[in-house]
């Protein structure tokens, strides 16, 4: 009993280390001249989105995509390219999609205000939604002399009936 108990205190322990192992194994898979261009190359494709995954970063993904983006990265740190000129060489070659933080350019102001523009959106559907449910629910109400008639009308008496089948 005891001893299932501190097994299972172990399993998120066990679970960390697998993650940060698997994490870290890109870069290990790379050989570089310094501990600086491995960080740098950690960096990097922790910042560029896999095209196929599109919700992994190259760094993460297992796609062929990313592991040739990968090699990419590589051969451009070993060759002696600055960050920015690689960002810039996969942001020419695949667009803005590819960074997970895209630059707030005049060709981005939609994939960045999108969401704002969806919030008001769904705001003012919901304002309108709700202001034409009240309003519709006090047009329906009768005001008290139409209640009477409608009581004279249907030959109901302001006594409550009873049920004259149960005795």
């Amino acid at each position: 009993m005891i001893m299932a108990r501190s097994v299972f205190m172990m399993l998120p322990f066990v679970f960390a280390v697998a993650i940060a192992s698997a994490a870290g194994a890109a870069s290990t898979l790379y050989r570089f001249d310094d501990p600086d261009q491995a960080q740098r190359f950690q960096a990097l494709t922790e910042q560029l989105r896999c095209l196929v995954c599109q919700g992994e970063s190259i760094a993460d993904s297992n796609a062929d995509l990313a592991k040739d983006l990968r090699s990419q990265v590589h051969e451009m740190i070993l060759a002696g390219h600055s960050n920015q000129q690689i960002m810039q060489f996969m942001t020419d070659r695949y667009g803005d999609f590819i960074l997970y933080k895209p630059p707030f350019v005049p060709r981005t102001y939609f994939l960045w205000a999108g969401p704002l523009l969806l919030l008001i959106l769904a705001s003012v559907a919901m304002i309108k939604y709700v202001g034409r449910t009240r309003r519709d629910t006090q047009a329906i109400g009768l005001q008290q002399d139409e209640r009477a008639r409608l009581s004279r009308l249907l030959g109901e008496s302001k006594e409550p009936k009873t049920d004259r089948t149960q005795k």
